[in-house]
């Protein structure tokens, strides 16, 4: 267990570092993430009780990043976990995010989007959208509708071609 806490405590660290670096291009510059370790019970997982903590304004306390952070910028601190999370060698792997960037438009949309395709680079990321600025910045579209017939819904996904997509992000943006 003590061994264990070492190397938590150590990974903390690591990872709040690289939140810091996360934040600001999402437009949380201001932001603080911390993560917070403090000593519980021996158990079969270890001693340790593990919080993130966020100050989301310069001045403002902080606490709990679930009862902090608001539905947009919740969405934002997931997404540079994520990214920090997948710099430590998880390429290949496939990533979905639905409606990830909830609560954020204009330029903040736009910086999620970029987040997403850096994290694209490393491996698979799947992402339900309805931002404009988002949707323009992934490699492959496709359009998913729903029709109720009879009381029975069906789902539809249709993949888009570069004519298509363009019409549908113009849509998205109307």
């Amino acid at each position: 267990a003590k061994s264990l806490s070492a190397a938590r405590i150590n990974a903390a660290a690591r990872l709040d570092t690289a939140m810091a670096a996360e934040l600001a291009p999402l437009r949380m510059e201001r932001a603080v993430f911390r993560t917070v370790i403090t000593q519980g019970s021996d158990g079969a997982i270890g001693r340790d009780l593990v919080e993130f903590t966020v100050a989301t304004n310069p001045g403002a306390p902080s606490g709990p990043l679930a009862k902090i952070a608001s539905g947009g910028e919740l969405s934002r601190f997931l997404l540079a976990l994520k990214v920090c999370l997948s710099a430590a060698g998880s390429g290949g792997r496939t990533m979905i995010f639905d409606e990830i960037d909830r609560g954020v438009g204009g330029a903040t949309a736009d910086a999620v989007g970029r987040r997403l395709a850096a994290l694209a680079e490393k491996g698979q990321v799947l992402v339900v959208t309805h931002s404009p600025q988002v949707a323009a910045l992934g490699a492959f579209h496709w359009r998913v509708s729903k029709d109720v017939t009879a009381d029975v819904t069906t789902s539809r996904v249709v993949a888009l071609d570069p004519n298509a997509r363009a019409q549908e992000i113009g849509r998205m943006l109307a």
